[in-house]
């Protein structure tokens, strides 16, 4: 159920709620919080999806029995690491990033984690790469957490690359709070929207910075 607040957008989350909730259903073990630290410790950017996203990430990668995933922007690892062992033995990411640093962290995580073998980290910008990647499809999913005026950009190679039924996961939707602010990056996420919804049967998910999830539709 929902009350009124809660319909329009208010949410009981505080800290101590949140802490708590991620202790018990988002636990990390040793490997997984050295990825999550990484940014701090490297002295990069702290912007890699958080617990609860990246457990529901994983979550939804296993319901729909993904097998061949691509993720737009590693930074440390910790989104690549929930996705890989997300995936079945013979499963596969190919992770993209466009800093040469930020790979190299990612990739020395992943190697601390056992799962060098099932990631191929990419380096380069992601409109380049990506077709690169092509003849490695079709693909079960793309998890798209780069630059968000790219996302358009990156969903219409995953609606040509994806299975039918394959599944386009997005983070920070919301724009931080930005979308529907008068400006070039807004309007090119609000097209990326507009084009997901088109291509896609799709659900919003309210985390705190918005995920979109979209499952491909079938040729007509």
């Amino acid at each position: 159920m929902a009350d009124h607040d809660s319909r329009e957008g208010a949410s009981y989350a505080n800290r101590a709620i949140v802490e708590w909730l991620d202790a018990l259903h988002h636990p990390l073990d040793a490997a997984a919080q050295r990825a999550f630290d990484s940014p701090g410790v490297e002295g990069i950017p702290a912007v890699q999806v958080g617990r609860p996203e990246a457990a529901l990430l994983s979550l939804l990668l296993r319901l729909h029995g993904a097998r061949k995933v691509v993720e737009v922007g590693a930074l440390a690892g910790f989104s690549a690491l929930n996705i890989a062992r997300a995936l079945p033995p013979e499963g596969h990411l190919w992770t993209v990033e466009f800093s040469p640093r930020h790979a190299a962290i990612t990739r020395a995580n992943l190697d601390a984690a056992g799962l060098s073998t099932r990631v191929t980290v990419r380096e380069g910008a992601g409109a380049d790469v990506l077709p690169t990647l092509s003849p490695e499809g079709p693909f079960d999913a793309v998890f798209l957490d780069a630059d968000k005026a790219g996302y358009l950009g990156y969903a219409r190679w995953a609606d040509e690359n994806l299975r039918p039924g394959g599944m386009l996961i997005a983070d920070n939707t919301f724009l931080f709070g930005r979308l529907l602010e008068d400006s070039e990056e807004a309007e090119k996420v609000r097209a990326f929207h507009q084009f997901a919804r088109a291509r896609f049967d799709t659900h919003h998910v309210p985390t705190p910075d918005g995920m979109l999830v979209g499952l491909k539709r079938a040729a007509p």
